[in-house]
């Protein structure tokens, strides 16, 4: 064993590696790309969500919590208040994702509040997003305790001295969810359907074209009359039948196992199967278009290995 023949493989290794930008590219920039990314989606400060605020009351009691919202957006600045005069509106914006949480006073707010009759607001949260939501509700949840300070000045373990009038009981903020409650199973159901479509788009597609290329495999299919584009659309539709195979088996068997209600219905499943249909042949579509100009089997390889290292970080999220 010679050290100049050992230094003769290293230098072609590191030759072809330079040569290859595409490789460079997924071992370098891509994980620098995925910190920057995860690391700024699940994690530092939340600022700037965008909260409706609906005010049936309109009195100085409802002014007070306003005013409190109006302190956090330019204080912290973790929210930014939007004013509402339809509760509908509110609710059909926070579907939509223009507001991330409704915030509602009633219109008897200040009345039960003179009356000590147990006043209430309710908040309203897009439960789809844990991560903003809670931040926003114990945000909200801290303006409360502010207004009921304000409401029973004496701190439990205080000695009146003096007779008092009674106090007024504490505001109930009442948590109100968007969408109802669905089973973690049920929820994962559709990530792992997409993961069965995505796993077959990349080895059934982009690896098969690249594997097939550097055998010379299209050579000798081109040598026939078999034209490019028939062997493009060629491996694009047996990679879709493939992708909707798997997506159908990954469907109906964690439907089963989650008890997803109503699996057979004709109806259901036919839409079903034009969602899975157009899903496999856009991913299988999305991997020729990225896959078709490289030349070098490793950058494939390479950039599946991000992806998966991508979404095992994403369901790692807390």
């Amino acid at each position: 064993m010679k050290l100049q023949r050992i230094l003769a493989i290293v230098e072609r290794d590191m030759r072809k590696f330079f040569r290859s930008p595409a490789l460079m590219m997924m071992s370098m920039i891509f994980p620098l790309m995925q910190l920057i990314v995860l690391g700024y989606a699940f994690g530092g400060k939340i600022m700037g969500v965008k909260i409706a605020v609906v005010d049936k009351d309109h009195t100085s009691a409802s002014r007070d919590v306003r005013q409190r919202f109006d302190a956090v957006a330019a204080g912290p600045r973790t929210l930014k208040v939007e004013d509402y005069s339809s509760l509908s509106d509110a609710v059909v914006d926070l579907r939509t994702g223009f507001v991330r949480a409704v915030v509602y006073i009633p219109p008897d707010y200040s009345r039960r509040v003179n009356q000590g009759n147990r006043p209430r607001i309710a908040f309203i949260e897009d439960n789809t997003d844990n991560f903003v939501t809670n931040e926003v509700l114990s945000r909200m949840q801290s303006l409360v305790q502010d207004i009921n300070r304000g409401l029973n000045p004496f701190q439990p373990g205080q000695r009146l001295t003096v007779p008092t009038p009674r106090l007024q009981p504490l505001i109930d903020l009442q948590v109100v969810e968007l969408y109802p409650y669905i089973e973690y199973i049920k929820y994962l159901l559709a990530g792992s359907i997409s993961m069965s479509i995505f796993i077959v788009a990349m080895i059934g597609g982009g690896i098969t074209f690249i594997d097939d290329k550097s055998r010379g495999l299209h050579e000798g299919y081109l040598v026939t009359p078999i034209k490019k584009s028939e062997l493009i659309l060629g491996l694009i539709f047996s990679g879709a039948i493939k992708g909707l195979m798997a997506g159908t088996t990954i469907t109906i068997i964690g439907g089963l196992i989650a008890g997803i209600d109503r699996l057979w219905d004709p109806v259901r499943l036919l839409y079903l199967g034009v969602v899975l249909g157009c899903t496999s042949l856009g991913m299988i579509s999305f991997m020729f278009l990225i896959m078709v100009r490289v030349s070098d089997p490793l950058v494939p390889r390479a950039a599946f290995g991000v992806l998966n290292t991508r979404s095992r970080s994403s369901a790692a999220r807390p």
